[in-house]
């Protein structure tokens, strides 16, 4: 019989058999740990203890064509709360639970951030939407407030032990010398979004948060305007709070861009803009309140200006836009001020669409500066059941080619229209998109869209569902023939057209970069001119209508717009009749004359006619580029 002493002797053995193979397993695997894994234990104990934070570059400036500042850097004083300190951290990481019962409550809130807020004339609540936003860097300090006064900074400072997480930091923000002007071809900035990330891709090296263009300019070339971010190493404890600032990396800005827009003609612009809205106003147009005006070089296809209105103030964006600006921006009766109406509008383009029937009409031999016509104000070359009128309702008389254009007459471009219609070949169609008309024109900016030259096809297809509007008629190249129907262009587009006439047929693609400049400020790239489009008119047929467009601002339908001006200038007028609205005037043309050098196009949506406000705003535009003295012009010329 075994003893208790032997049974013990047996379990201690055990026992001691146990405990040996657990210091051994432990003895393994820290040796393993030492030993096998030492350099990965390393790095990931290196990890926790150092992180990393990225350090914004200043962007580079945006410059007109003279090297004058249109977009720089500014220092200003930015608050920012650092997302690591303990109150703050603990609010963050409830928000960003899935337990939304254990939010922060407005109380907790307050006591967090009331005196922050008070000082900021801002909420509790706003101030931590901005902390808690998670898609920001972890170590990121979150940014609250700019452009910050120094009385605030001092009320701050003063309370510093009241608001230990909060700092103010000097930070570099966008600033517009010159206010508004050429907002919408500037555009402005922003903090970038998951879309912008993504299409960046994984290289650009972008991370939420950061601050890049979103429209215009701005994000037109934020490649070069981007600099490459700095680099700050900071070490922090257990708790994931900083200590110290380990070493640092400064960023590089970004490099500076000229445009071709000029400073002083683009103010012009904008400002006659305004003019022809007030003009309209005075001709009992009440509802005009917005339009476009672009003027181009007609040699590089260089855009000199760029306006539309309504416009908005780029440094609102500083920061972040507030919902109730954005509202306000985006509201329908706002009418849109964002919208760069130059590119991103399409209208009728009415009676200046008349130039490229007219070069349609000598091009297919369908007609020919010696041309004759009869006016009597009603035409019924379609049926009586389908008239059509001049806007001249008594009619012109016997009037030649060049007379339709010198004084609009509708019905010499209803004769024209109709016999393209009844050659069944869409000649018109076919010299409309050798302007460039119903596609895009290429430009450098964001937004543009490629309006409409309307043909059969587009016709059927887009009345797929209702057979019976299906088939193109005659009236729809008639209209079509004098600007109307369904033929839609935006005025860069107009402007091309123009400009292109006056450079002997060749259309050149519109650019607003210049250059971009290297950090010494001398050239790193430059932007070659671009052929667009080969016109195949030729320089005869171009001549006749280039004479009939001089007759226009001299002896026709323009006549009181450009009374006393000393240089010729081709032009036409356009009254565009839009359904459910007033008409819209248009104008459009190129300067000098015998060697064109400039092409312009203005349009005042419901702003009545072409003559009276388009025109003297074309003028005065013409008048800056060429030296001639701005006058304020009233005239009646009330044709379409």
């Amino acid at each position: 019989m075994t003893s208790y002493q032997d049974q013990l002797k047996s379990r201690f053995a055990v026992l001691g058999v146990v405990i040996v193979l657990v210091l051994g397993s432990l003895l393994v695997r820290l040796w393993s740990m030492q030993v096998l894994s030492g350099d990965a234990y390393a790095a990931l104990a290196e990890n926790n203890r150092i992180r990393e934070i990225s350090l914004a570059a200043p962007r580079g400036r945006i410059l007109d064509r003279e090297g004058r500042p249109l977009v720089t850097n500014r220092a200003t004083l930015a608050v920012s709360i650092d997302p690591a300190d303990d109150v703050v951290r603990k609010l963050i990481v409830r928000a960003q639970s899935a337990d939304t019962a254990d939010d922060p409550t407005d109380l907790e809130l307050t006591d967090a951030f009331g005196g922050v807020a008070g000082i900021l004339s801002m909420t509790p609540r706003e101030i931590f939407d901005k902390v808690a936003d998670s898609r920001v860097e972890a170590l990121r300090p979150r940014l609250i407030a700019i452009d910050v006064p120094l009385d605030v900074v001092a009320k701050l400072s003063e309370r510093q032990t009241e608001f230990p997480g909060v700092r103010v930091d000097e930070v570099a923000v966008r600033e517009y010398p010159n206010g508004s002007v050429a907002a919408h071809v500037l555009g402005y900035t922003g903090e970038i979004s998951q879309e912008q990330i993504a299409q960046a891709g994984d290289e650009a090296g972008y991370e939420l948060g950061d601050v890049v263009g979103k429209t215009g300019a701005e994000v037109q070339f934020e490649s070069v305007l981007q600099g490459d971010k700095g680099q700050r190493l900071i070490e922090v404890n257990a708790s994931g709070k900083s200590q110290r600032v380990i070493s640092e990396q400064a960023p590089v800005a970004g490099r500076d861009v000229r445009l071709t827009i000029d400073l002083e003609v683009q103010k012009v612009a904008e400002t006659v803009l305004k003019d022809a809205l007030a003009e309209a106003h005075r001709q009992d147009f009440p509802k005009a309140r917005a339009g476009a005006a672009v003027v181009l070089d007609v040699a590089t296809g260089g855009v000199l200006a760029m306006a539309s209105l309504p416009t908005f103030d780029p440094s609102a964006f500083l920061g972040g836009i507030s919902q109730a600006e954005w509202t306000a921006l985006t509201a329908k009766e706002s009418e849109y001020p964002l919208n760069n109406r130059a590119v991103m509008s399409a209208y009728p383009p009415a009676s200046t669409f008349k130039v490229v029937t007219g070069l349609a009409g000598l091009e297919y031999d369908v007609a020919s500066s010696g041309s004759s016509y009869l006016c009597q104000g009603r035409w019924t070359e379609m049926g009586e059941q389908w008239p059509k009128w001049c806007w001249n309702h008594s009619g012109h008389g016997r009037i030649s080619f060049e007379g339709g254009v010198e004084e609009s007459c509708d019905t010499v471009f209803y004769e024209i229209g109709y016999e393209f219609y009844k050659r069944k070949k869409e000649e018109l169609q076919a010299t409309s998109r050798e302007f460039g008309l119903g596609s895009k024109t290429g430009i450098d900016l964001p937004g543009e869209v490629a309006g409409r030259v309307p043909d059969a096809a587009w016709k059927a297809e887009f009345n797929k569902n209702y057979p019976e509007y299906q088939l193109w008629l005659p009236g729809d190249t008639v209209n079509m023939a004098i600007g109307q129907g369904d033929l839609l262009v935006t005025p860069l587009q107009m402007a091309s057209v123009y400009a292109g006439i006056a450079n002997g047929g060749k259309v050149m693609r519109p650019h607003v970069l210049k250059d971009v400049l290297d950090s010494e400020g001398g050239v790193a790239l430059s932007s070659e001119p671009e052929t667009m489009a080969q016109l195949k008119a030729s320089e005869a047929e171009l001549d006749a209508i280039t004479r009939a467009l001089v007759k226009v601002t001299t002896t026709g339908t323009a006549k009181g717009a450009f009374r006393g001006f000393g240089v010729n200038v081709a032009g036409k007028t356009g009254t565009a009749q839009v359904y459910g609205k007033d008409d819209y005037a248009w104008f459009c043309a190129f300067a000098p004359a015998g060697k064109p050098r400039y092409a312009v196009a203005v349009v005042v949506e419901q702003g009545g006619h072409g003559g009276s406000v388009a025109g003297p705003a074309a003028r005065n535009i013409l008048a800056q580029l060429l030296g001639e003295p701005q006058t304020e012009v009233h005239t009646t010329d009330v044709s379409r």
